[in-house]
């Protein structure tokens, strides 16, 4: 006797359901593990993770910061680039800010745990530090000397059209200097903890000011990566970085650069992505080679 229809489908699914909760949910990954554990892969399955001394420093797959106490840079090592997982290349809040190039204005609040920064001036105070780290010029287009975004809220009479009666400075307050002393003939004011100029009908006007078209500072030493976890800095951003290196630690400038390049990796099948620098890996290499004075 043939089961009925509605029996013989619920069968049919009951078996398919077996099938591949066998296939997909134990077989394959069972393979996976099986993989994972073959000589040559089983370093990389379990993270890459360096060792030095029998203790654990690191992946070679996670960026990391090279920072004091205090949180600022240690002179001696290669520093990575920028974190906004979590507090910092935190693995379980892997995430870029969400900052889009139109995020020019600052949140200015009295309370400063209140205040957040743009990311125009994010990469602004990244440039500035980095460029003071390094002794090198760390200006940038549309950035202002202290740091942050160079962008004014202009008022008009007429909204949109007609003269300019109002200039505030959205991203600079007290006791700042506006980074302009006047705009189209009107004093430039600093901007006040908790106003939104733009609702207010400010007209936004970056200024792009003196910097050089091509800065002194990487792209990659003043941005984030998407997932925040890149171990990896561009060759250019390892070069800003060698004479203060090899001044910090005694060496001959000439020997860090090969270091530099014995820990630098071409593109991915020769086309893909961008040559890159692995930071611990390179740091390491320094700690053997010239050890801190």
């Amino acid at each position: 006797m043939r089961p009925p229809t509605w029996l013989a489908q619920h069968l049919a699914a009951l078996r398919a359901l077996l099938v591949l909760t066998a296939l997909l949910g134990l077989a394959y990954p069972l393979a996976l593990v099986a993989a994972g554990r073959l000589p040559g892969l089983d370093a990389r399955a379990d993270g890459s993770l360096v060792t030095v001394g029998g203790r654990t420093v690191g992946s070679a797959f996670l960026g990391q910061a090279f920072t004091d106490a205090a949180g600022d840079p240690v002179p001696r090592y290669f520093q990575s680039r920028p974190s906004a997982a979590g507090d910092g290349y935190d693995p379980t809040s892997t995430a870029a800010s969400n900052l889009g190039p139109e995020s020019v204005v600052d949140t200015l609040a009295a309370d400063p745990a209140d205040s957040s920064a743009s990311l125009l001036t994010r990469v602004c105070a990244r440039s500035r530090a980095v460029g003071a780290l390094n002794g090198v010029d760390g200006r940038r287009p549309y950035c202002t000397v202290d740091g942050v975004g160079a962008v004014l809220g202009v008022f008009r009479r007429d909204g949109f059209t007609g003269p300019v009666t109002r200039v505030v400075s959205v991203n600079q307050t007290a006791p700042a200097t506006p980074f302009v002393a006047t705009w189209q003939g009107v004093a430039v004011e600093l901007a006040r903890p908790g106003e939104d100029y733009v609702a207010a009908g400010a007209v936004l006007v970056p200024v792009r000011g003196d910097a050089p078209a091509d800065p002194a500072v990487p792209a990659d030493a003043v941005t984030a990566s998407g997932s925040g976890l890149d171990p990896h800095i561009s060759p250019a951003y390892a070069e800003l970085q060698v004479a203060r290196v090899a001044r910090e630690r005694g060496a001959d400038p000439a020997a860090v650069r090969r270091l530099v390049a014995a820990h630098t990796t071409g593109r991915a099948l020769g086309f893909l992505g961008e040559p890159g620098v692995n930071v611990l890996e390179l740091n390491l290499a320094l700690d053997r080679r010239f050890p801190a004075r």
